[in-house]
Parts: C-alpha cells; structure tokens; sequence
C-alpha cells in the first residue's frame, strides 16, 4: 500500500503510526514528499488470467454457462493434494448466476465427495450465511459462491482459492425515470485486486481471473462514486435549508449529473417540500429536520398528524430494512403455506405490517415455540424484526425531537414485586451476554457432507419437543433475543403490539394507513394493463407514468394472487349513449409502489392498491377539467372519463376541499408561532384534533364513493392534441370577474394558463383546457337548474359550480339570519350576475330578487316577440 504525504492532514495520519521512520518528518519540513510504504498482511499470491472465450460466456437457451467454473474446481483436484488444505471462494454477480453454478458445483461435488457447496447472497438468512464460517470435514474443501458481499464486508478464514469472474451487479438510480436500476458491470481494478486478497489472509493463495490481462488494464481506477449512483433528495433538501442559494453550483469533489440535480428538485417541489420558486415550504423545513428519506419523512409527518404514529412508524421500519422474507418463504411449498395467514390482499407493506404484528405477538406471548422457530416455518428473518423495532425507536426520538409527538409519560406505573421480577430478568440477561461473548459468540462447527445448506440450522438451544425456555441456560445463546429482552419488557413488547394492532382493527383505519402512505409516496402510480383479465398471474403488466410495460416482483403479493387488482364482471356496468370501449365501473384501483426496480426486467416493488379515481384526485400533482368536468386528466398520463358530468364536478369539488383541510391541518401543526401559554395550546390541540376527526371521517367517506367512470392511461400522440391551448372566452377573467369567489381553492385567484389554455384555479387545477370531442354536448344550450334556488341558466360547468356556491352562501346567511340581528342578516355579498355581466353588491333577500327577475325576463321574452 502506497500513500503520498501532501498536506499535513496525511502528517497527522503519519504520526499515528509506530512503523514510520522519524527521518520522513526531517524530509517533509524540507519541503520533499517521500513515499511511503506501508507493509501489508498478505501472503504471496499467484495469479492467473483463464479469460472465458464469447463462445463458453453463455449456453443456447441464453443463461450463464457455468462450466468454466467447473473447471476450476477440477483444476484444484488434480492439481492439489487433498490434505493441502485450502477453500474456494468464487466471486459471481448476482442470484441467478449464483443458482446456475451451485446446481452444476453440487452435481460434481456428490461425485467425488470432495466439496462442501455454499451459496453466500442477501437472500439468504443469517442462519444460513453464517454456515460459511463454519469447517469442513478432513479432505474436504468448501466452495463459497458469493456476490461481492464477501469482497470487504467479511472475512472468511481458510480461503486459499479465489475464482473472479470480473462482474459485479451495482444499484444505481436513473433521474429521469426514478427508478431502481441493478445493472451488471466490469468491477474496477481496485475490487479486483481486494478479491485477489481474499486468497491471502492466512496463507499463500491462488486467484483465477476470468478475464484477460488487457481487460484487467482496460478496468476503471476505482469504482463510480456513490454520489453519482444514488437519489439527491435528501442532500438537496439540506442543502438548501442550510441557505445554499443554489444547489446546482455547489462544488462538489465528484459532481453529480446535471439531470441529477435537477430531477432532485422536481421532486422535492412534488412533494411539496419547495415552492415553485425553489424555496423552503413548511412541510420543507419540517423534512429538513427529519435525517430520513424525503419519502419516509412525509410518511412519518402525515402519521402524526392523524394520529397513527404507531403504525406508520412499524411502517417506515419496516420499508427501510431488506424484506424479511427470504427466497424460502416463495420457493418452499411448507413455507408458503405457512405465511398464507400474513398475507394481506390490500398490498405489500401491509403483509410486512401482518408479519411485524405476528412476530411481537410471540415476543409478547409465553407460547410453545420461540420465535426463532416460528420464523423460520415461514421462510422469514428474524434478524430483520430486530432491526424493524430499533429503527422505529429512532424514527419515534426523531418524531420526539421534531415536536410533532404529543407529550407521553414514559414513566408506567409498577408495583415493587414487578420491579424486582424484572431487575432479577435484566441480571440474568446481562449475565447471558457475558457468557456468550466470552464464549467467543458465534460456536464454529463441523459441516456435514452432503447437506443441504437449508437444512443446516443451528437448534442446539431446543430440547426434544422443539421448545425453548424463556431465557435460555444451556446450549447455543439467542443474542439477539437476549439484547431485545434487555431494552423491552413484556410490558413494552406488549405497547409496541397494541399501537400496531389498533390501526388496522376495522377497514376505515386501514384505508386512513394507505392513504397517508399514498401520501408520501405520490405520484409513483401505475395503472393496471387492459388486458390483464386475459393473461396468466406471471404475465401480469402494469404502466407507470416513465415506464410502461412493469411486471410485479415475484417477491410480492400480487404477483403471487392479482385476484384483487382485477374487475369482475358484475363490476362492470353497461351504460347506453355512453360511447366507449373501455369498461364502465366505480371499481377501478390503482397500485401505489415504493420502488421501481430494474434486474433483467422492470419490477414494481412493496405494492398496494388504491381506488383509482379517489387517489389520483386526492394526490395528483395536476389536474386538467373539461368545460363540464366529465373528462379529468391527472399527472398530463391518465384520463378518468365520468359518465354523469354533475357527479364528476360534485367529487372533484369534494376532493379539492379535502386537499384544502388537509394542509390548513398540516400548517396548523407545523406552525412554528403556536402560542405558549398552556391554555393557548389546550385549545389549539382540541381545535386539531376536532378538525383531524372531521377529516379522518369524510376522507373514507370520500374513497368509499360510488361513481362510473372509465380511466386509460394517455399516450404521447394523446398529449399533443388533449389540450385546448386558450380559455374559454366566457371564463377568461376580467376586472369584474377578479372577486369572483374561488369554489375549489378560496386563497387562488384563478388566472388563464399560458400552455394549456383554460383557467387555472389552483396550484394543481386547471379548468376547461382539454379539447372536447365531437360527441359531447353543448352544454351552454341547455338550460341547467340550480339546486337551491331552483332557477333555470345557461352556464358553463365553472359557472354552475360558483352560481351553487354563492347559492349556498345565501341560504346559509338567510338561514342564520332569521335568529341574528338586522345588520348581520342584511350584509352585503359580492356576486357575479353571469346575466347583467356585473359584479352586484347585495343582501340575501335581494340576490334572490334579482335572479328571479332575470328569470321572468327569460320567461316573457319569447312572448313579447
């Protein structure tokens, strides 16, 4: 290892060890910058190039040909005596070249009976990963087949072989697309040479390398750096709240791309963490201060919000760390048939939530079996639950620290008896923790020949009915049983279920849980493919907005029973004088998704469904009217066209007032003026937790509506004639139209838009932009009757809904009136006569005189002809 001295931050780093010369200080004063060598550990390694020919990369049906290794392994068995002993590791670059090698590795290790086969990939549990640190019997030698987990994360002691194919499979994330790419790629020359490394740590080594010797020279330096393969959102958005003015001229050592950067701030301006003039919201400052994915902030700040904290928390926990489910869980039927009760039929994170709530329920219980076993029956990681319950108590301090959790008393009231049970436990447990790391933790073993990996498994801490006690005093110690029960008691473990159990007891509270997980997770919408009733569970597509034709992971719920996503026959409703020949339903759904993954094809990751029209109205980044509000395009990709137009306009305005409350309650919380005085603050709390009630009951109400409507996703020649591109001339605003009252969003003043025509009436609505077809009518010929007032106009889809506004106003000031002073029942409100062309000043009583004379004029005006 050679490093320069340049700078006296590398002096420093001299200082520290006690192998340099101190004559190099003498020559670094003196303005030189000797090189220095660092002497290493490794043994002598012997190199050699054995580069596949293009002919053997691959066989006919197109898989990976895994006999060149093959031939390594018989290479060492003529080459070298058995009782040389020695291990090989081989390096692949993913599962399924993995699983082509070990399949024909383990039909010559049953031959010669000289190889111990192990598979080593994230897949795998722990249990079974940690089967490659155990020995091999006498003349035997073990054949690791790892990705490059084992290239710097372990060290594996007896590895005398390396076999390198020169691949690696790395995560990167495309802007444009915003997905999840696992591409294969040639490895640096650094990684080649750690892989070589691995040969020489407790003797001299032998490394294969796949490739040529040119190909090595033709390797990269080093790796692409991590900031150029990962999402920015979170970086940019500190960034910023820090006061950087700019992000896309900061410095950066390794700069990311430009398309990076910017698809970063359109995304944060989608989550409505940055204005449209790039700056900070209140929903961005409070994300700043949230160290966790923009996704997940989102997420946790909507749960406080309507008071599921418990559960989005399990939630977040839970999509943060790898699946529990390992490839056992979908490749044993025993494991499948098991896990069928944690299934939920409403998507993927729910299932995670099922499983994290039947896991604490065997922590909480003093039941038969351990929940070691019970997890490894379903094919799942018990590691992974550890790992759930400590990031939900960071996720909660960060709740905690960011005062958006109510004040709790952490202090439980417990009598004498249970204090002293449960310092006697903490006693034992500590001295369990003890034993086991003197013990020199994990106990190496003998691996037997022949078996299964699967089926090695360490049960020493069973006794003969295949059950433990509580706290261990024998055998092989859980430690991570034993670290659990150290931080929570029953008590505790018993709190963590109820909080999970209590928000997903009836169907409301689960579709309030999707909803604020829709939340954080919009717009990463995909529409189910027309034809998906006629195809097979494996042949299932789905469309995104960047990227059609997506399959669902086979890892999930879906892919496994899409029964749910699909329309049944009696969902589909036959409308007369309805041309179209899409189906007609009020069951349509679509799937929100965390993650868009790409391996050798597009994969959507942690799914669930959502009725569509509900979802895209609620969540939409913008929505496009006709003049009657019939046809709705959301996100400019997806068309839901309504077959009652008054209906359509009652949802839409119903969705609009949703969004309002929704974020007048969002900026109520993240006030950062909320008054301190203690009664100030009791009564701001009952204020929001009356208008959380309110809201938390008309949005399942609102995703409970029944209306028919069709939705197809928009192509690219669809975008370039759906649009009008000027305003209607009867809505375009004029100075005595500027007061008119706002029906969808108060605070806007509606303006004409200056690319799609029509008027905008909110940051994300604009009105009577798209192009109507030749079928539908003119609805300014036909005379539309107020509901209140019963009186009969000629307006556009606009008009009516601000003429059924004001109407409303009115009643209610008439109605309240009768009981209120003179003065109050005779205000004056400002109301737009589409008949005078006049904004009008007047009372109740004398708004509706005055329609009603229009009324009469209409009515006798035939007769005076």
């Amino acid at each position: 290892m050679k490093c320069l001295v340049q700078s006296r931050k590398d002096l420093k780093l001299i200082l520290m060890s006690a192998t340099i010369n101190i004559g190099l200080f003498q020559q670094y004063f003196q303005g030189q910058a000797p090189v220095i060598q660092v002497p290493g550990r490794l043994f002598p390694i012997q190199v050699q190039y054995l580069p596949i020919v293009p002919e053997e990369r691959v066989t006919k049906t197109g898989k990976m040909n895994p006999s060149p290794y093959l031939r390594i392994l018989q290479l060492i068995d003529g080459k070298y005596k058995v009782e040389e002993r020695g291990d090989l590791l081989m390096f692949l670059s993913g599962l399924n070249e993995i699983t082509s090698v070990e399949e024909v590795v383990k039909e010559y290790a049953q031959q010669n009976q000289r190889w111990i086969v192990l598979p080593l990939h994230s897949t795998l549990s722990i249990a079974e990963q940690d089967k490659v640190f155990d020995y091999p019997p006498e003349g035997v030698r073990k054949c690791i087949i790892a990705t490059n987990i084992a290239e710097t994360s372990i060290t594996l002691d007896g590895v005398r072989f390396v076999v390198d194919s020169g691949k690696v499979k790395e995560m990167s994330h495309d802007p444009i697309s915003k997905l999840q790419r696992l591409q294969e790629f040639w490895i640096s020359r650094a990684s080649a040479e750690q892989r070589k490394g691995r040969a020489g740590r407790t003797g001299p080594g032998v490394c294969f390398r796949l490739y040529s010797e040119k190909e090595y020279g033709d390797f990269a330096a080093y790796a692409t750096p991590e900031i150029q393969r990962v999402p920015l959102d979170s970086m940019i958005l500190q960034m910023i709240s820090m006061g950087l003015p700019d992000a896309r001229l900061f410095p950066f050592i390794e700069p990311p791309s430009g398309d990076a950067v910017e698809n970063s701030i359109t995304t944060l301006k989608e989550k409505e963490a940055l204005t449209i003039d790039e700056k900070l919201t209140t929903i961005g400052k409070c994300l700043a201060g949230l160290p966790v994915d923009i996704t997940l902030g989102k997420m946790l700040l909507m749960g406080s919000i309507f008071g599921q904290v418990e559960a989005v928390l399990a939630l977040a926990a839970a999509l943060s760390v790898q699946t529990p489910f390992t490839n056992r869980a979908y490749r044993d039927t025993d494991c499948e048939s098991a896990r069928k009760e944690l299934d939920s039929d409403h998507g993927d994170p729910l299932t995670l939530l099922n499983a994290y709530k039947a896991w604490l329920e065997i922590k909480a219980g003093n039941q038969g079996h351990t929940s070691r076993k019970w997890c490894k029956k379903r094919g799942l990681e018990e590691q992974r639950f550890y790992e759930m319950t400590k990031l939900r108590q960071q996720f909660r301090h960060i709740l905690s620290d960011a005062g958006l959790l109510p004040g709790q008393d952490s202090k439980q009231n417990t009598s004498s008896s249970q204090r002293a049970v449960r310092h006697g436990q903490l006693q034992h447990l500590r001295s369990l923790k003890r034993d086991f790391i003197r013990s020199g933790q994990r106990k190496r073993k003998v691996l037997k020949l022949g078996e299964d990996i699967e089926d090695m498994d360490d049960d020493d801490d069973d006794d003969e009915n295949g059950e433990q006690a509580e706290m261990p005093t024998g055998g092989q110690i859980d430690i991570k049983d034993v670290e659990f029960r150290l931080q929570h008691d029953q008590s505790t473990v018993r709190s963590l279920l109820s909080g999970v159990t209590s928000a997903a007891t009836s169907h409301q509270d689960l579709m309030l849980l999707k909803l604020i997980l829709a939340s954080g997770l919009s717009p990463q919408v995909a529409l189910a493919d027309e034809f998906n009733n006629y195809k097979s569970t494996s042949d299932q597509l789905f469309h995104t907005r960047a990227k059609p034709f997506t399959a669902l992971h086979p890892m999930g719920v879906f892919a496994n029973h899409p029964e749910p996503l699909q329309l049944l026959e009696q969902d589909i409703i036959q409308v007369p004088d309805f041309p179209t020949k899409l189906p007609v339903s009020s069951k349509h759904q679509v799937l929100m998704y965390v993650t868009l993954l790409e391996t050798n094809k597009l994969y959507l990751m942690n799914a669930f469904r959502m009725p569509a029209a509900q979802t895209l109205l609620l969540f939409s980044q913008s929505i496009d009217t006709n003049g009657d509000f019939a046809r709705l395009v959301c996100d400019s990709w997806l068309e839901l066209h309504f077959v009652d137009a008054a209906v359509a306009q009652s949802l839409l305005l119903k969705a609009c007032q949703l969004r309002y409350r929704w974020n007048d309650l969002l900026m109520l919380r993240l006030d950062p003026n909320r008054p301190l005085k203690e009664k100030d603050v009791q009564k701001l709390e009952q204020k929001m937790k009356r208008m959380q009630r309110d809201l938390h009951y008309d949005l399942i109400a609102f995703t409970q509506t029944q209306i028919l409507y069709t939705i197809k996703r928009l192509l690219a020649a669809d975008l370039k004639v759906i649009y009008r591109g000027h305003a209607l001339e009867s809505e375009t605003p004029n100075e005595e139209m500027r007061n008119e009252i706002n029906p969808f969003w108060p605070e806007f003043q509606a303006v004409a838009h200056p690319r799609k025509g029509g008027l905008q009436m909110a940051d994300f609505l604009v009105y009577g932009c798209l192009e109507e077809p030749d079928f539908t009518q003119d609805y300014l010929s036909t005379p539309w009757a107020c509901p209140i007032c019963e009186l009969n106009f000629y307006l556009t889809g606009l008009g009516r809904l601000r003429h059924q506004v004001q109407c409303q106003k009115t009643k209610e000031l008439m109605e309240g009136g009768q009981g209120e002073p003179a003065e109050a029942s005779e205000s004056k409100t400002g109301y737009f006569c589409p008949d005078c062309r006049t904004t009008v000043e007047l009372t109740g009583i004398d708004l509706l005189r005055h329609q009603r004379k229009h009324q009469q004029e209409k009515s006798n005006k035939p007769e005076a002809d």
